[in-house]
């Protein structure tokens, strides 16, 4: 393998909550995880990034943190995090953790000092707090939005209001403020001390705001340039912990959640900072080959600048389900795409089954962003119901027999399950388990250079580099021939491709 071992690896993201549940109690935890690290290994994948098991009141599922250097005891203890960091790499599996840095929970010990404290206590100097506008301050400081919905400020009642980017209960952070400087760099030393390979950095352009807190423009929509976001502060912030990072035996990994197209990526990829920036884009784009082949190439040339490759997100905790977006017979030939090109792959904990959107009854939404926009929006839960394992009934070898998960699961749920698609040849688990083992002996560590070859519309067909296997993706609604592209078919998305590759399919040619 030539470069760091992340540089094309495939990582399965572990949504704690919802993976393994060892007790019974309904939410998954760190001992459940341990428990299924062999099937992770089976699967094929190089990493397990696992979401924040800290201790936390849940008012955003574990992203609202009260301590970042311990564990919450309803997930499982520090003994069982190096259990689980020693079985994986016993297994062949590197392990990033999760770290929110960006805000803590309002019941953390700081926040609560500074909710006591009164205005102008050096308690409120770690947060973002203003004063409030109008008549008894009662107005917001700004027109900044919520990511989740309302307004991005909230009243401690006294005149001054904090910052909070998501939900209330999760007050920004300032990094500026030495404190903070000093606790975030312990939290990334604490857990590389244990041994984790890398770092997923949670909200990452948002660890610098403006100190002027000017007022978004009007007409200013989503997506837009914002006073909050991915500023050129924080790429300061990013290369001290860069040296961290590469510091440790081998350097660490360390992966920026970021949310926008490659002027926003490119940065975090500087020779002096991270190994790898989420391409989340693509996560919403239609199947529309010109679309895709023109954002291919510019996350490619953007990545490629500072030397690196693109990390692509086939699907999070964060968006609906692969299944949902790009539909079933799409999800699975955006994956093979993914899996072609250069760079990283990034896979979601149940994408790999194939699991379709769930759509809950109002009453069973936890996330906040249902109750902040006044039930508009349906929230991420759908992509979160708890993974079904085995047998044809709740709780679907989640948890123990009899237990009730934390989000309920479909009466049908055991027909989508690991034991149902484990020996059936055209599931989309055989599908994943196979395109990860080929892709080592055909894609893996060949040039990054795309070569592009001529295809019918709404087709793509590439090579990397001028030899080689050929990945050809029909994202139309008419089947195409395949044979121009390669004499022997290596893998197909769909069991019924022969001559032809029908809609919405791709294949691995040699």
């Amino acid at each position: 393998m030539t470069g760091p071992w992340w540089r094309e690896a495939v990582t399965y993201e572990v949504y704690v909550r919802s993976f393994a549940d060892s007790d019974g109690d309904g939410l998954g935890d760190l001992p459940g995880v341990r428990s299924r690290l062999p099937y992770l290994a089976g699967l094929g994948v190089d990493a397990v990034w696992v979401t924040p098991f800290y201790p936390s009141p849940d008012h955003d599922a574990g992203y609202d943190v009260t301590e970042h250097r311990a564990v919450d005891p309803r997930l499982g203890t520090l003994a069982d995090v190096d259990g689980l960091i020693g079985d994986a790499h016993r297994l062949g599996l590197r392990v990033l953790v999760d770290l929110v840095l960006n805000h803590v929970s309002s019941e953390h010990q700081w926040f609560v000092s500074a909710r006591a404290a009164g205005p102008g206590s050096a308690e409120r100097a770690r947060f973002h707090v203003r004063p409030g506008r109008g008549p008894g301050r009662a107005e917001p400081p700004t027109n900044w939005p919520s990511i989740f919905g309302g307004s991005a400020w909230a009243p401690f009642g006294d005149g001054d209001w904090y910052l909070h980017l998501f939900d209330t209960e999760q007050p920004d952070l300032r990094h500026e403020h030495p404190d903070v400087a000093a606790d975030a760099l312990a939290t990334i030393r604490f857990w590389l001390d244990r041994g984790v390979d890398g770092v997923r950095f949670d909200a990452a352009g948002s660890l610098s705001k403006d100190p002027g807190y000017p007022d978004l423009p009007e007409g200013w929509q989503p997506g837009d340039p914002a006073p909050y976001s991915d500023r050129d502060e924080v790429h300061e912030i990013y290369r001290r912990w860069a040296r961290e990072l590469a510091s440790y035996p081998g350097g660490r990994l360390g992966v920026a959640e970021t949310w926008g197209g490659p002027e926003v990526l490119a940065p975090y990829l500087r020779p002096d900072e991270l190994g790898q920036a989420f391409a989340m884009d693509p996560l919403y784009w239609p199947l529309r080959a010109q679309l895709w082949r023109d954002g291919v190439d510019a996350l490619l040339a953007a990545t490629g600048r500072h030397g690196r490759l693109p990390a692509w997100v086939h699907g999070s905790h964060d968006v609906r389900r692969a299944a949902d977006r790009w539909g079933p017979h799409g999800a699975r030939a955006v994956l093979l795409m993914m899996l072609a090109l250069p760079g990283a792959v990034y896979l979601y904990a149940g994408d790999e089954l194939g699991l379709p959107e769930v759509t809950l009854a109002d009453e069973a939404i936890r996330d906040p962003v249902f109750r902040r926009s006044g039930g508009a929006e349906r929230g991420r839960d759908g992509a979160r119901v708890p993974l079904p394992w085995t047998g044809d009934s709740v709780p679907y070898g989640f948890g123990p027999t009899g237990s009730t998960p934390w989000l309920p699961q479909p009466t049908d749920w055991g027909e989508v399950s690991v034991a149902r698609q484990r020996d059936d040849p055209g599931s989309a688990l055989a599908l994943t388990r196979a395109a990860l083992a080929l892709r080592g002996e055909w894609w893996r560590d060949r040039p990054a250079e795309l070569t592009w070859r001529d295809a019918p519309a709404e087709c793509l067909a590439f090579r990397r580099g001028h030899r080689g296997p050929t990945c050809v993706v029909n994202l139309g609604d008419v089947p195409v021939d395949w044979r121009p592209y390669g004499r022997r078919l290596l893998l197909a998305s769909m069991p019924t491709v022969e001559e032809k590759l029908p809609a919405r399919s791709a294949a691995w040619l040699a």
